[in-house]
């Protein structure tokens, strides 16, 4: 009996009770609703956004001198397929094209590209299988996407099956491998690489020479 009701003197009926009641429990129960609501939403989208260039999904198991693994990939370029390298060394990006560090690698490869692509093979292929936002899957569309909005003038691939990100990421974006003539690998290394450090590896591998095992 509320205050109102005591100074008239009257009190609630049993059915009043109930509905009062059963008012609570609907205000209770939505309030739980929705905190659960939120709680799935929160941990569906952060589970599905990678936070860093370096939550890469997966770290495959390679190595310096070992026979490279082989793939094959339509690119904006046309076909490659490793084992009909031309008897050239191979420069092989493995990128996400939502990663910061991979769109400021554009800037880096292209110049390279210029100045040794006809000795050397060049060749990007998506390893991510988030798009371009960062959230949604990855398509054809999101690699067209960082090609035209980056200026990548390198050949580019789409991998919706992630088979080379599979074979070649090392847990973060890019994974650059440097594979010599005869499809060993020669040199890994992740993240944003300067310029000078992987044209000097180029330029050894053209030349011979012995080149830096992390692009160093």
């Amino acid at each position: 009996m509320n205050r109102a009701e005591r100074r008239q003197g009257t009190a609630p009926t049993r059915a009043e009770l109930k509905a009062r009641a059963g008012r609570r429990r609907v205000i209770i129960y939505t309030s739980l609703a929705l905190v659960v609501i939120a709680a799935v939403v929160a941990i569906g989208y952060a589970s599905r956004i990678p936070k860093t260039a370096s939550d890469a999904p997966a770290v495959a198991q390679i190595k310096i001198g070992q026979q490279a693994p082989e793939f094959d990939v339509s690119t904006t370029a046309g076909p490659f397929d490793l084992a009909k390298n031309g008897s050239k060394p191979t420069l092989l990006e493995v990128f996400a094209s939502w990663c910061p560090h991979c769109q400021r690698e554009v800037k880096v490869i292209n110049p390279l590209y210029t100045a040794f692509g006809d000795k050397v093979n060049f060749v990007a292929v998506s390893g991510s299988q988030y798009g371009i936002d960062g959230q949604s899957a990855e398509t054809q569309a999101d690699v067209v996407n960082w090609v035209t909005r980056f200026g990548a003038r390198y050949p580019v691939a789409f991998d919706g099956q992630l088979d080379v990100a599979n074979k070649y990421l090392q847990g973060g974006f890019p994974t650059l491998v440097l594979i010599g003539r005869d499809n060993a690998i020669l040199a890994i290394g992740t993240s944003e690489i300067p310029g000078a450090k992987l044209k000097a590896a180029l330029q050894a591998v053209i030349a011979g020479k012995p080149v830096n095992p992390s692009f160093g």
